[in-house]
C-alpha cells in the first residue's frame, strides 16, 4: 500500500520534531518534511509535493490564518490541529467547503491524527467529535470517533459507498476484485460499529468523514 506523504507545518521547532517522531511510527505515513509555515510555504509545497499537510496552530491560531489561506488556495488536503474548542470560530471562516480537511485538537491521539491524514488525503473531511457539532449538524445519535482510523483504501471504498455504488462497481472503479471490496467493507463496518452499508455511511457522515 502506498505511503501517505505528509508535510508538517508548525512555528515551533519542538512541536514539529515531536509530531514527526510520533507520525513516523506509522508504517503507512512518510513524513517528508517539517517547515515553519512562513512566507516560503508555497515554495515548500512545490519542493516537497506532499499528499497531505498537517498544520499545528499553536496557541495563537490567528497568526496561522495566512498559512491556511495558502493551503486552501493551493488545493492542498490539510489536517488542522487546534489548541482548543474556543479557537474554532477563528478558523472556520477561512475553510473552503470544497477542500479536503480535518479539524482535530492538537492533543489528539496520534492514531486519530494518522487516520485523519489518510482520510483527508483521499478527499474526505474528518472532524473531532468535540468540534463536529459546531461545524456540521450532528443532531441525533452521538457517534464516537473510531479507535482505529481507516486505511487509504478503506477511505476510497467508503467514499464510493456514499455514492451508492455496488461492490462490483467499486471493484471496477478501484481496479480490485469484488472479494477485496467485500473485505474492505467488512473492515469499515467493524471500525464504525455499523451493521449495514447505509449505517456506515450515516455514521461516517456524522463524523465528518463524508460530505454528501
Amino acid at each position: 500500500m502506498p505511503q501517505t506523504r505528509v508535510l508538517i507545518i508548525a512555528d515551533n521547532l519542538l512541536t514539529r520534531a515531536g509530531l514527526a517522531a510520533l507520525l513516523e511510527a506509522h508504517d503507512e505515513i512518510d513524513v517528508i518534511g517539517q517547515v515553519a509555515g512562513d512566507e516560503s510555504l508555497l515554495t515548500d509545497l512545490e519542493i516537497y509535493r506532499p499528499t497531505v499537510t498537517v498544520i499545528d496552530l499553536g496557541y495563537e491560531p490567528e497568526t496561522m490564518l495566512p498559512h491556511i489561506t495558502v493551503l486552501i488556495e493551493s488545493g492542498m488536503p490539510t489536517v488542522i490541529l487546534l489548541p482548543d474548542e474556543e479557537s474554532l470560530p477563528i478558523i472556520t471562516p477561512a475553510l473552503d467547503r470544497n477542500m479536503a480537511y480535518g479539524l482535530l485538537l492538537r492533543d489528539s491521539d496520534t492514531d486519530l491524527i494518522a487516520g485523519a491524514l489518510h482520510a483527508v488525503a483521499t478527499g474526505l473531511v474528518t472532524l473531532d467529535p468535540v468540534l463536529a457539532g459546531t461545524v456540521i449538524d450532528t443532531s441525533g445519535e452521538v457517534i464516537d470517533m473510531p479507535a482505529e482510523g481507516l486505511t487509504p483504501r478503506e477511505s476510497e471504498v467508503l467514499q464510493l459507498l456514499a455514492k451508492g455504488l455496488t461492490n462490483k462497481a467499486i471493484a471496477l472503479e478501484l481496479g480490485i476484485s469484488p472479494n477485496t471490496v467485500k473485505f474492505h467493507i467488512n473492515a469499515i463496518l467493524s471500525k464504525l460499529n455499523a451493521q449495514s452499508r447505509t449505517e456506515a455511511v450515516v455514521r461516517a457522515t456524522r463524523l465528518g468523514w463524508i460530505i454528501l
